[in-house]
């Protein structure tokens, strides 16, 4: 089934209209509608304090907002129509992790951005991309907090660890799969048995994704002393690979938060798009 609707959010991140770009990128090659969603948060400032600050600090900060949001409006609708897609713009109250659940249930797919990886953007929502991926019920396509991404999904690798997560990832992304170029399904150290990887690491799904016309090719890696995350970014940057999709949080959030895992890792050091299914 072909992506039909995707969902992308806009804030005033540097990196916004790159993802913007990308998302209409994205809507181009599937043909879909694209939504651009902005949410303008209001700062979270204890009562006592509000009333020592007064009300024309806070007048003119809803004001500054709402002019970001006419800009990021105006960017998003010369970008869809330099696309030629349909779309539409949403501009919303409220905190930005539940506004773009709330919107991103109706979409097919999700676009948003990393986050700073230096820590020095203001605006950056730390919910967003992380509890964003755990919570909205969608496949996320995180774009990286530097660079531009016209193409994404050319050349594909899926990041299969034979868990549940990796069976969603790769059902949630078919649409793009089954029109890539070139797919790789690879596996960093491999467990055999009927629990783990089979008898073949990566052979059954790279089997099931050709019945559904994807001829993808099938690897495997072994380095039990570099990070898996390390192995797949260095992989994807050989092959000149433009999109990784993988599932999220294979631990309880709570392990990854203490021991970090893949999915910290590629959210922290992503050099190409990641679609992220949890």
């Amino acid at each position: 089934m072909p992506l039909k609707d995707c969902l992308v959010h806009i804030d005033v991140n540097q990196q916004s209209r790159a993802r913007m770009e990308a998302a209409a990128a994205l809507a181009v090659r599937h043909s879909a509608h694209l939504t651009g969603v902005c949410v303008m948060t209001p700062p979270q400032i204890p009562g006592y304090l509000r009333a020592e600050i007064g009300g024309d600090v806070f007048k003119r900060q809803a004001e500054h907002a709402r002019a970001q949001a006419k800009l990021a409006e105006t960017a998003f609708n010369d970008c869809a129509g330099r696309a030629g897609i349909t779309s539409e713009w949403r501009c919303v109250e409220g905190l930005s992790l539940a506004a773009l659940c709330l919107h991103g249930r109706y979409a097919d797919i999700v676009v948003a951005g990393q986050r700073d990886p230096s820590g020095t953007e203001g605006a950056d929502d730390p919910a967003i991309p992380d509890q964003l991926v755990l919570a909205v019920g969608r496949p996320v396509l995180v774009i990286p907090s530097v660079g531009e991404y016209p193409v994404i999904g050319e050349r594909v690798m899926v990041a299969w660890d034979a868990s549940r997560l990796s069976a969603r990832a790769v059902n949630d992304a078919l649409p793009l799969l089954t029109m890539a170029r070139h797919v790789v399904v690879v596996a960093v150290n491999p467990q055999g048995g009927a629990s783990g990887h089979g008898e073949i690491p990566c052979a059954d799904i790279c089997l099931h994704l050709a019945r559904h016309g994807v001829k993808a090719e099938a690897q495997h890696l072994y380095a039990e002393d570099i990070d898996a995350g390390d192995m797949l970014l260095s992989r994807a940057a050989d092959a000149a690979i433009d999109l990784i999709v993988m599932g999220a949080y294979g631990h309880a959030r709570w392990r990854e938060v203490v021991l970090g895992g893949v999915t910290q890792h590629m959210l922290r050091h992503m050099t190409v798009p990641v679609l992220m299914s949890h």
